[in-house]
């Protein structure tokens, strides 16, 4: 695997964190697959792009509103050339970037599929981290 693969993959977390932190569901988006499954840290299961835009517009509006985050990835792993495993912990942090945790408050494990040249997130599980 290239380190294009890798800097691609490292890309579409930054482009989830951009996401996140300025609310914008559409490029929270952007890197599913039409059948992508994902568990929220709240252990909800959402199935489908259409769903998981409606989440995150729901989110973004609502509870995660006043919410930002750094995401670190940790860990790639290439299980075959067209599959790939990332790791990526969540630190919150305020509106300016800094962290107001000591640690990170969730790990989640994507898994994303190599399609026509374009990596794209098939699944998505998160889990929150206790303190």
């Amino acid at each position: 695997m290239s380190n294009e693969d890798e800097a691609a993959i490292r890309a579409i977390v930054a482009d989830v964190q951009t996401a996140f932190n300025t609310k914008d569901a559409k490029l929270m988006n952007a890197h599913f697959a039409d059948d992508a499954s994902v568990v929220t840290a709240m252990g909800k299961r959402i199935v489908g792009i259409d769903a998981l835009r409606e989440a995150a517009e729901q989110g973004m509006a609502g509870a995660l509103r006043d919410e930002y985050v750094r995401y670190d990835v940790t860990d790639i792993r290439f299980v075959r050339p067209d599959v790939a495993l990332a790791y990526k912990q969540a630190t919150a942090t305020n509106a300016n970037g800094e962290p107001i945790e000591l640690d990170h408050s969730m790990v989640a494990l994507y898994v994303l599929v190599k399609d026509e040249g374009r990596w794209l997130i098939t699944a998505r599980q998160n889990t929150l981290v206790p303190h």
